[in-house]
């Protein structure tokens, strides 16, 4: 299977965990972690139905595959996630040695891996995340919007 179909495949898994999130209350985020083409886990925003400010949709999902994966490090694998994540989500990325991002609608406000700066392209780091924005952009984007415009 080509990279994009593969990469619009699972993406489009996050999407359908988004509108879970959104069901739920919660922000329309969702997102899975794959390695050769395996699901090793999966999330979607949980912040108020958990009342934990880091259940984030990325946080949820390296939770779930590094319970799965009996290992808090998943080298090898790519992080799909609907909306450009924030700094503790990159944090924890490189902290799992997740090898890719893929991520759909950029974040203009708390985005951290091209919309504010670019953490993930820093020299400081011991681990390096190749990444990759704007697949499914608008699917994402547009379930944001429709989220905010009817809490309005």
């Amino acid at each position: 299977m080509p990279a994009v179909l593969n990469d619009e495949h699972w993406m489009r898994r996050a999407l359908a965990l988004a509108d879970r999130a959104a069901n739920e209350g919660e922000v329309p985020v969702g997102a899975v972690l794959v390695r050769d083409g395996k699901l090793l886990g999966e999330g979607w925003n949980q912040v108020i139905c958990a009342q934990d400010p880091s259940a984030h949709a990325e946080i949820m999902t390296l939770r779930d595959a590094a319970r799965a994966e009996r290992n808090y490090r998943l080298p090898g694998s790519v992080l799909y996630v609907t909306l450009e994540p924030c700094t503790m989500c990159v944090g924890a990325m490189i902290h799992a040695r997740v090898e890719q991002l893929v991520f759909g609608a950029n974040e203009p406000r708390a985005g951290v891996v091209c919309s504010t700066c670019s953490m993930l392209d820093e020299a400081r780091y011991n681990h390096k995340v190749k990444w990759q924005g704007g697949i499914l952009a608008e699917e994402s984007g547009a379930r944001l919007r429709q989220f905010f415009k009817a809490r309005r």
